[in-house]
């Protein structure tokens, strides 16, 4: 939450933009749950199916994250087609960052987890000693916008590598890694429900989380029973999950349900 006094010492455009980051609520991360899902299903099926190729995928997606970054750096308030969007686009390529140190370069999953935790760190680290702050709720300028950005970035690229790490490389499979981090996730929940983990802490540590528990999942419903899957394919994966986001996110934009708290004046 904002103080009286720096609501009052921001411009009216910088209040503006607490609007643009959406209340934390059980819509946010049904959506990105389904957004990371996505990421990864989306990825290879661009990859895989249409025969784009590592390269061509990246490019593509590339373009259309930075067309849809700056629409939402532009935006005045929170518009949740916009900020969604901007998370499943993000999701793909940070799927695609790590699939192109892994497959085109033979950078290990250890070595791409360990240096994508750094750079998270590194994140973190820098958006603390600029802004002394790490809370989602008091993102008001364009620097703190940028940090929190480049964060989920790089939650994305560690949380593929993370779940590709353990499903493949320590050979635990789809489903039980997707447990893994479930329990993870439920952790951290008692965590800060019970014991009283600090609210910024714990949501970084669980939105991070989610993200190998949305790969493990994507990968577990799309890939063959050959390989551990059930066999929906990357097709019909990604349409079941993006269906589903497009319905939650339209009932949010007609409901506003999960708008900010702290308003615009």
């Amino acid at each position: 939450m904002v103080s009286d006094t720096q609501q009052r010492t921001v411009s009216p455009r910088a209040r503006q933009m607490l609007n643009k980051v959406p209340e934390v609520t059980i819509y946010f991360w049904i959506i990105k749950i389904m957004a990371t899902t996505v990421g990864e299903t989306a990825a290879d099926f661009l990859n895989t199916n249409l025969k784009l190729g590592l390269t061509g995928t990246t490019c593509i997606m590339g373009v259309l994250l930075i067309i849809t970054l700056f629409v939402q750096f532009r935006a005045r308030k929170y518009v949740p087609g916009i900020y969604w969007l901007a998370v499943v686009l993000i999701s793909i390529v940070g799927t695609l960052i790590t699939d192109n140190l892994t497959d085109n370069f033979g950078v290990s999953l250890v070595t791409t987890t360990i240096v994508f935790g750094v750079a998270l760190v590194a994140t973190f680290a820098a958006w603390y000693a600029s802004e002394k702050t790490l809370s989602i709720h008091t993102i008001y300028t364009s620097r703190r916008e940028g940090f929190y950005w480049l964060a989920i970035l790089f939650t994305f690229a560690l949380g593929t590598a993370a779940g590709d790490l353990t499903a493949e490389r320590l050979k635990l499979g789809y489903w039980v890694s997707a447990l893994l981090f479930a329990v993870l996730i439920a952790a951290v929940t008692v965590a800060h429900l019970v014991f009283r983990l600090n609210a910024v802490l714990a949501f970084w540590i669980a939105y991070i989380l989610t993200r190998p528990l949305g790969a493990s999942l994507g990968d577990y419903l799309s890939q063959s029973h050959a390989d551990g899957g059930l066999g929906l394919g990357t097709v019909g994966t990604s349409a079941l999950f993006l269906i589903t986001i497009l319905g939650v996110v339209t009932y949010l934009s007609l409901t506003r349900r999960d708008a900010p708290a702290v308003e615009s004046v």
